[in-house]
């Protein structure tokens, strides 16, 4: 028996509120299939339902009740039967063990797209319309394998049919795919099983693969992009941007997301492309959370979306963001997601700090009682990246001491900072991953200027990780004279600054004795070379070991005499 098949048409309708593009014009172009045979084995009156029952109506008495859930259906056997090889062998089991003349009762659990979908399954095996459409079209593909409606029962069934539209919806339509994908959030397990989710991310994957320059002025409906919208009706294709296609994906739930970007790296999209659509949905999704009031079923599910984003990352360098990364791994730390998945990408992150700025660094904290930023977070990694080069050290560690000090002058000005996480990040680099400290003296002055109300101990605490030899001339001069700085800080500038003093002192007035002392002698010896006996050029030069070792002991007690007074200051 031949069935008729109209082919699919496209319904002109505007997109409602509950459109995955928000930013859809009306007249976009739906698909719709209708098919229905031209002969059928019985001829049926009417489908009439009354609550959670359907009966249908015609001659012959129902002698076939199927229960879906809990709908049942009173049908006959005859159409029932020749369609589907699963009803088919159901009911001769029943007719071998009872009367053939009875009424056979069978339960269908689990049964793909439910009730409705199994109302349009009825209205085809008795040849009434049945309108597919993107919404319906994989419950019903699923639903016609579970019931073996294949073409070994009937030229032309259910599952032909559907195989047919679900081919030409994926080929035509961009934004009916992500409809698709949505009427197949309650059939995973099938859907999966028979790999429609697989065959729309590679749909996406095709489209998101093509080079945006090549779209024709009839692709809009095709690309999910409103080429006319915002007053652009004219616009050239070309400046379609790369990432098109991110927003439509951003809608997508993780499983069916993590399917998609599977399929873009199959396919070959560069894997920049690939990590900033990452970016974009992990964006959404973390805005979307209500961080502190999520359950523990709630949890678990942010517990297995983190990880299994992390997971999906492209491995190739930079192709994501060293803040997204962090943002992530902030992320994984609140879930508290397995610990080598965490410190896999605690590295990865710990190996871009040479190439990052200090704002790639700044990680907001979700919480109104906490920090403006993630300090800990930081620390954390630059812990990890002198981990890294501990036995190794690269001359670029100075391009993170840098970093550091810099992001350090840009969270100081936070009031809820605590002195710790100040300290503990301002300490984590060794003493020679800086030239200079001019930086790090900048960021604890204004750490101290916006915490006025410190102890001394606290301030000294804070100022514990500077070198103030590491300080520059005019530093070390702004440094004498600021009052934030704990005074046992001002004593050893004091004390520096005086030994440099006398030390260039001494220095010049044994340059100018020496060089005195060596002309005359060059003079003399130009004059009179019989003049100057060895044994009086040796003695001059024991007077001037002499000299130098009593300006020496000078200095010597000069320092011990300031090294008292600061003794005294501090205690």
């Amino acid at each position: 028996m031949k069935y008729g098949f109209l082919s699919p048409i496209h319904d002109k309708a505007p997109m409602g509120k509950g459109s995955l593009h928000k930013g859809n014009a009306n007249g976009v172009k739906h698909s719709k299939c209708i098919i229905f045979p031209p002969k059928v084995s019985m001829v049926a009156e009417s489908l009439e339902r009354r609550n959670q029952n359907w009966i249908v109506r015609a001659k012959v008495a129902n002698d076939l009740i199927i229960q879906v859930g809990d709908s049942i259906f009173q049908l006959h056997k005859l159409p029932m039967v020749s369609r589907s090889g699963y009803l088919n062998r159901l009911v001769f089991q029943r007719i071998c063990i009872r009367d053939k003349n009875t009424v056979s009762t069978i339960q269908i659990d689990n049964f793909p797209g439910g009730a409705e979908i199994f109302e349009l399954v009825v209205k085809f095996c008795y040849g009434w319309k049945v309108d597919l459409t993107a919404a319906n079209i994989a419950p019903a593909y699923c639903a016609a394998y579970f019931l073996e409606m294949s073409d070994d029962l009937e030229q032309g069934n259910l599952i032909s049919k559907a195989e047919t539209f679900l081919s030409f919806i994926l080929l035509t339509s961009w934004k009916e795919i992500f409809q698709i994908f949505k009427s197949c959030e309650t059939i995973a397990s099938w859907a999966k099983k028979l790999q429609v989710l697989k065959r729309c991310s590679e749909a996406i994957a095709w489209k998101a693969s093509m080079d945006p320059k090549t779209f024709t002025a009839g692709d809009d409906d095709s690309l999910g992009y409103n080429a006319q919208s915002n007053n652009a009706k004219n616009s050239q294709h070309s400046c379609i941007a790369e990432n098109w296609w991110f927003e439509d994906v951003s809608f997508l739930r993780i499983d069916h997301f993590l399917e998609v970007i599977e399929s873009t790296k199959r396919k070959g999209v560069r894997s920049e492309l690939v990590g900033s659509c990452i970016a974009h949905w992990t964006e959404k999704w973390i805005s979307q959370i209500p961080f502190g009031q999520h359950n523990q079923p709630t949890h678990q599910l942010l517990k297995v979306t983190a990880e299994s984003l992390i997971k999906v990352l492209p491995a190739e360098k930079n192709s994501v963001s060293c803040n997204f990364l962090l943002h992530l791994l902030k992320l994984g730390i609140m879930m508290r997601i397995e610990f080598e998945l965490l410190n896999k990408l605690e590295q990865r992150i710990a190996l871009m700090l040479e190439q990052c700025s200090a704002s790639d660094l700044l990680v907001r904290n979700y919480g109104n009682t906490d920090t403006v930023y993630d300090v800990r977070i930081i620390t954390r990694v630059v812990e990890s990246y002198v981990s890294s080069v501990l036995n190794n050290p690269a001359p670029r560690i100075y391009v993170v001491g840098r970093l550091v000090d810099e992001y350090l002058t840009m969270i100081a000005k936070d009031e809820k900072l605590p002195i710790k996480h100040f300290q503990l990040l301002a300490e984590a680099l060794p003493k020679d991953a800086r030239y200079c400290d001019d930086n790090l003296y900048r960021a604890i002055d204004m750490y101290l200027k916006a915490h006025p109300k410190l102890t001394e101990e606290e301030r000294t605490s804070v100022c514990k990780a500077m070198d103030y030899h590491k300080l520059s001339e005019e530093a070390r001069q702004h440094a004498m004279k600021n009052e934030r700085l704990p005074l046992y800080i001002s004593m050893r500038l004091a004390l520096l600054e005086q030994v440099n003093m006398t030390k260039s002192s001494t220095n010049n007035r044994s340059n100018y004795r020496r060089t005195k002392t060596q002309t005359i002698i060059r003079i003399s010896k130009g004059l009179d070379k019989g003049c100057m006996t060895p044994q009086k050029e040796l003695t001059m030069m024991k007077k001037e070991v002499e000299n130098m070792k009593v300006q020496l002991n000078a200095l010597q007690k000069c320092k011990i005499q300031l090294q008292r007074q600061i003794k005294g200051c501090t205690i």
